[in-house]
């Protein structure tokens, strides 16, 4: 299923940005490697200039150690993604297939920007779920113990029912 073009991720506009967000980080990493930045002044620069591409909220990346997870080509990625929006008409499918997105693994054959950065596209998901869903907790993802000591994992339509409003 395919979602409503405000709800999807938009990786058109990633695909637009990513060349020049990556480099800005490969510059940065290359100047402090060369000249440290004692002062921070680099790095507060590359936070503006960030900032002035995307209008985010930069804080939650780690630019300053961003090699010890994931990289920087999965930084830019991360970066470069439009956030999520409020959709005050989030339908049941929609929900039901959000979840689906983030609790089914697809292996794909294709080439390309989106094929490749696909499989990061789970903090997009999970933010879309917070903002358009009171119920939603990122714990009903999670393994969960019933009274027996048993561990199970909620499904597609057991999540979808808890974070339901109405439910």
């Amino acid at each position: 299923m395919e979602l409503r073009i405000e709800l999807a991720p938009q990786l058109e506009i990633a695909e637009q940005r990513y060349p020049e967000i990556l480099n800005l980080i490969l510059e940065y990493t290359k100047f402090i490697d060369e000249n440290g930045d004692e002062d921070g002044k680099e790095y507060e620069n590359l936070i503006h200039k960030l900032h002035l591409l995307t209008n985010k909220e930069l804080s939650k990346f780690n630019l300053w150690e961003y090699w010890e997870e994931e990289g920087a080509e999965v930084l830019a990625f991360r970066i470069s993604l439009p956030d999520p929006l409020k959709s005050d008409q989030f339908s049941k499918e929609e929900l039901t297939e959000v979840i689906r997105r983030l609790k089914t693994f697809e292996a794909g054959t294709a080439e390309g920007f989106k094929e490749h950065f696909k499989y990061y596209l789970a903090d997009y998901y999970h933010q879309l779920l917070a903002l358009n869903f009171k119920k939603y907790t990122y714990q009903l993802f999670n393994r969960q113990k019933d009274k027996k000591g048993n561990y199970f994992e909620y499904s597609v339509e057991e999540i979808s029912e808890k974070i339901s409003p109405g439910h």
